[in-house]
């Protein structure tokens, strides 16, 4: 015979040959030493390594000790002890001993997708239970388009959200809700007068109805850029190029209501737009280069006629007040002659006296 030794944290367990014969509780035992006695813990599961559990349940008095957790197919149950999380239990059959420790068991249906929201979220990014669960996170000022088996199932704002992970696919498309710049940059264009010209064009728009951008539509960012392009080049060839350059700040204002409706169909509303730069082609732009300088030339040959008018004007203002005055007149012609005197830098006398004579009456007189 031998001598076993049951601890107060354990149960023996008295087998003969593969068949659980008796329980042994705390104490001291002999038994005969063809005997197997397995000593298990009270605080953990109750596993055998002779028999399985369906037949460790066979005997009343072990099934009396224990509580018996059946996982069905499609089913996840949560392990608590002391309210802290210890473990997932799968599909199968498991048991622990009654009254050891405060142990809850938490049933969740892992056939759906939705968490329950009793689930605490640090239990759910717990490494035991990570490998079960999908997270996801909408960013700020986005919403997230939640697809189930490829089928639309909801809407989500911005945070982190929790499911199983199951057999559904599960698929997420994230839609910006914020005002977004489209760029539509070297647009080859003719105007209604045949002028050839380039245009980089940019329009501000925001999503606000997903369900059209996402749903309704494919890839709706690049119909609404083609939808630009279009209302781009009917606007523009309806103008001259004068007017478009003329007119060039009201081509946004005219160009968001041209755009509006059908930006609408797409589920976005156009916020303002504009051109950014207008660039003629090579030779177009020597032709008008030269049309600017005839213009300036032109302009320039009307202000030098309207000076002239206004000097002769003058000038003829001026004769008629000296043929009315003599002292104006006399006045004037001493205005010359100091002119004439500033320039002259030395005199040389030649020929008979009567040049001092003359020179006396012209400064004299």
């Amino acid at each position: 015979m031998k001598k076993v030794n049951v601890a107060s944290y354990q149960i023996g367990l008295l087998f003969k040959g593969k068949e659980l014969v008796k329980i042994l509780r705390e104490g001291v035992y002999w038994v005969w030493s063809t005997r197997k006695i397995e000593l298990l813990t009270k605080t953990a599961e109750v596993k055998s390594s002779v028999i399985t559990l369906d037949l460790l349940l066979r005997n009343e008095t072990l099934a009396a000790m224990v509580d018996v957790i059946d996982v069905k197919d499609g089913e996840l149950v949560l392990l608590f002890e002391k309210g802290i999380f210890q473990a997932v239990l799968t599909a199968g059959q498991y048991a622990y001993w009654k009254g050891q420790l405060d142990r809850a068991f938490e049933r969740v249906d892992f056939s759906k997708v939705t968490i329950e929201a009793t689930i605490n979220s640090a239990v759910l990014e717990n490494v035991k239970l990570k490998s079960y669960v999908r997270k996801l996170t909408v960013a700020n000022q986005h919403k997230g388009m939640l697809f189930l088996d490829g089928k639309l199932s909801t809407i989500l704002d911005a945070g982190t959200y929790y499911y199983w992970n199951n057999a559904i696919s599960m698929e997420v498309k994230m839609v910006d809700t914020r005002i977004q710049q489209m760029e539509v940059s070297g647009q080859e264009l003719l105007s209604r007068d045949k002028a050839s010209l380039r245009i980089n064009f940019y329009i501000r728009y925001e999503v606000v109805d997903i369900m059209k951008a996402v749903i309704e539509n494919k890839e709706y960012d690049k119909q609404l850029y083609i939808l630009v392009q279009l209302a781009l080049r009917e606007f523009v060839g309806a103008m001259t190029l004068d007017e478009l350059l003329i007119r060039k700040s009201e081509v946004g204002t005219a160009m968001t209501g041209l755009l509006s409706e059908k930006a609408t169909s797409l589920g976005v509303q156009i916020i303002d737009a504009g051109i950014r730069d207008v660039i003629l082609t090579g030779e177009m732009k020597e032709i008008m280069n030269q049309v600017l300088i005839a213009e300036k030339k032109a302009q320039a040959k009307i202000i030098m006629r309207r000076e002239e008018t206004a000097s002769t004007r003058s000038m003829l203002n001026t004769a008629k007040m000296m043929e009315e005055n003599t002292m104006l007149w006399k006045l004037k012609e001493m205005e010359y002659i100091e002119r004439i005197a500033d320039k002259i830098g030395a005199i040389s006398l030649s020929g008979n006296s009567n040049i001092i004579g003359q020179l006396k009456d012209i400064f004299v007189k």
